[in-house]
């Protein structure tokens, strides 16, 4: 897609709480990594982290919003998600039991991903997860 890319492409979506935008999200993303192998791992770790903030944050009240962002290098995707805060305390990774029906999304996104990172933003959280490129093979993620 970027045959050149000697500085970084940054990309971002804002989108309403709602949980039909989890899918907008992820097609935004698919549509950004089109050519990228890591599309996919793309686009699921932005469906768990969009969702999770619709769940778990003021994102999914009303008037709540979620704020995507998606960065590009030949090095590395990084993938953000901010919150509107609410909760308190930060998103954290837990290994929850099989059976359990939440609580697993964000271990999920650390397996998939080289490098999870939570950061403090404006009231909310901010969760980049980025995942490295081959450039040794002379790849471009796009």
């Amino acid at each position: 897609m970027h045959e050149y890319m000697s500085t970084p492409r940054v990309w971002g979506l804002t989108c309403p709480g709602l949980p039909e935008e989890v899918s907008r999200a992820r097609r935004w993303t698919r549509d950004i990594l089109r050519d990228s192998p890591l599309a996919e791992d793309a686009e699921l770790i932005v469906s768990e982290l969009s969702a999770n903030a619709i769940l778990h944050t003021a994102s999914g009240r009303d008037c709540g919003t979620f704020h995507l962002a998606l960065a590009v290098s030949a090095q590395v995707i990084a993938l953000s998600v901010t919150d509107d805060g609410g909760t308190g305390t930060p998103p954290k990774v837990e290994h929850e039991d099989q059976e359990a029906e939440h609580g697993r999304g964000l271990g999920m996104v650390s397996v998939i991903a080289h490098r999870v990172v939570v950061h403090d933003s404006n009231g909310g959280h901010t969760v980049t997860a980025e995942l490295f490129t081959d450039t040794r093979a002379g790849g471009h993620p796009c």
